[in-house]
């Protein structure tokens, strides 16, 4: 069974901190790390409620990478529609969605929520895995990030049953994979102004994937054997 990290990305009000550390309390998850947050005062601990236990405990860090450091599934989220595959670096899904693919995963899953005034970058999206947005009125689709994070965490916790689950590739093996993809378009010579977009849409497809330990070294095996085999032929001219 999955377990979860909340991620908050350069949060700029200390009471929308407060308050997801309480949401995390309602619903088991006691995981916080917080990128260059602003500093967290009486009101955050107000805010926190019963959840100021979290927030007491939470870690503090420079970056989304050392957030998401030992990781196996990094999902972002997004109030912006996302459905043309070229403009967009993933394809948004629903939370419903996001707890179908969950439900049977085990491994650290983290969930990104990014800042009060304009959310995730273009570089956070593209370092996710899977991007997950909230359906809501056009007119106003931004939720605050507590609301937000009360929505995602409980259409996660709907999927959380005591049965045991496969283990799926870990974070670690998936980076493998990107490495050896990468390797197999530099061995075919493909162009290199394609060669970032592509990347982009295999992370895209890998993280929908959730792809199980066979499924990642047969998958692994492929792609070294032809890049191993492109290099002798290569040597062989």
């Amino acid at each position: 069974m999955a377990t979860f990290r909340v991620v908050l990305v350069e949060p700029q009000n200390e009471g929308n901190v407060g308050a997801v550390a309480r949401v995390m309390k309602n619903f088991g998850v006691e995981d916080l790390v917080l990128v260059k947050p602003c500093p967290l005062g009486p009101e955050a601990r107000k805010r926190a409620m019963h959840g100021a236990s979290i927030l007491e405990k939470s870690t503090s860090v420079a970056d989304l990478n050392e957030a998401v450091q030992g990781v196996d599934l990094i999902v972002g989220t997004s109030g912006v529609e996302t459905s043309s595959e070229k403009k967009f670096a993933r394809i948004a899904i629903s939370p419903t969605d996001l707890e179908t693919r969950t439900a049977a995963t085990g491994g650290l899953v983290a969930l990104v929520f990014g800042r009060e005034d304009f959310g995730l970058l273009a570089e956070d999206v593209e370092r996710c895995d899977v991007l997950v947005t909230i359906p809501a009125s056009a007119e106003y689709p931004i939720l605050n990030i507590s609301h937000a994070a009360a929505i995602v965490l409980y259409e996660l916790s709907r999927g959380r049953s005591p049965h045991r689950s496969r283990r799926h590739a870990s974070g670690l093996e998936k980076e493998r994979l990107h490495r050896a993809f990468a390797d197999l378009l530099a061995a075919t010579d493909y162009p290199a102004h394609k060669r970032a977009r592509t990347s982009i849409m295999f992370r895209r497809l890998l993280g929908r994937a959730v792809p199980t330990p066979w499924e990642f070294h047969a998958l692994m095996g492929v792609l070294q054997r032809a890049t191993k085999r492109i290099a002798r032929l290569e040597r062989g001219r």
